[in-house]
């Protein structure tokens, strides 16, 4: 799961799921005591008391929050055919429905309710709005400069870490100490430009540098200025991963307007948004 993922929607969402679980041993109800008797004896009870409250209101609010979260974090997880936010969302809103009719039926409620209410107001409230509202959709955690920090090299070192633009990468089958031909130009044994074949062929023309039509587009490092899904090369709908600002990532086919990227795992996927990106 990518913490850089995360929006300050879900910071919202995070904070009032705090809030609700400090609510749930809070008393649920208040007592006004009479002039002259000594009520200090009172236990008002909290919610952990009465189990279908405490699961209805209070521990549905916590599991949406939750699953909000991990949704967010890990996209493409469903739940009863719906996305793990979706549910999440869902979960909130019933928390809020909870609530808002257990403290009108409340004669005297008390601060478990009261802050109870006010939290899942917060709750459902940031759930919903956040795919909505561009300042919660911003990252919560703010991402350093892809050209000063390398996910993959050490600070003040970035051309020795794996994946970084600047880093001389070791070929595949490649013995160290040995120079190695540049991409796409002559292999050992085989003909430079201009020179014959061996077998008197003529010089052969070289491999496409990518996998691209035409052979023109050439593989690139990039970072995204915020979080982006990245979708299946066969146009599925839902996102495979999610590409997180702060990282380098492997253009290495153009696909339209978007970008066939490679993730650090390996995979491969379609980014379609590539506006603001930065080139390596």
């Amino acid at each position: 799961m990518n913490i850089r993922s995360l929006t300050r929607g879900d910071g919202v969402v995070i904070g009032a799921a705090v809030v609700l679980f400090i609510a749930s041993f809070l008393g649920l109800s208040s007592v006004d005591c009479p002039t002259g008797v000594d009520c200090s004896g009172y236990d008002s009870p909290n919610a952990w008391d009465f189990l279908g409250l405490v699961m209805s209101m209070f521990v549905t609010g916590i599991v949406g929050a939750a699953l909000i979260v991990v949704g967010r974090g890990m996209p493409g997880r469903k739940v009863a055919g719906l996305d793990l936010g979706q549910f999440g969302v869902a979960l909130t809103i019933f928390a809020l429905w909870t609530s808002f009719w257990t403290i009108i039926d409340s004669d005297n409620a008390g601060a478990g309710m009261i802050l109870g209410l006010l939290s899942t107001i917060v709750l459902a409230a940031g759930a919903v709005a956040t795919p909505l509202v561009p300042a919660l959709k911003a990252p919560l955690v703010g991402a350093p400069k892809p050209q000063v920090a390398s996910p993959y090299g050490q600070p003040g070192h970035p051309g020795q870490g794996y994946g970084y633009p600047g880093a001389q990468q070791q070929p595949y089958g490649g013995q160290p100490g040995q120079p190695q031909p540049s991409y796409g130009g002559p292999q050992p044994g085989q003909p430079g430009p201009g020179q014959p074949a061996q077998g008197g062929q003529p010089g052969a023309p070289g491999p496409k540098q990518d996998g691209s039509a035409g052979g023109n587009f050439e593989a690139f490092w990039f970072a995204v200025p915020v979080a982006r899904p990245l979708y299946g090369e066969d146009g599925s709908p839902s996102p495979i991963a999610e590409l997180a600002p702060g990282t380098w990532y492997l253009a290495v086919e153009q696909r339209g307007p978007g970008l066939i990227a490679q993730t650090q795992d390996g995979r491969r996927g379609l980014l379609q948004d590539t506006t603001g990106i930065q080139r390596g």
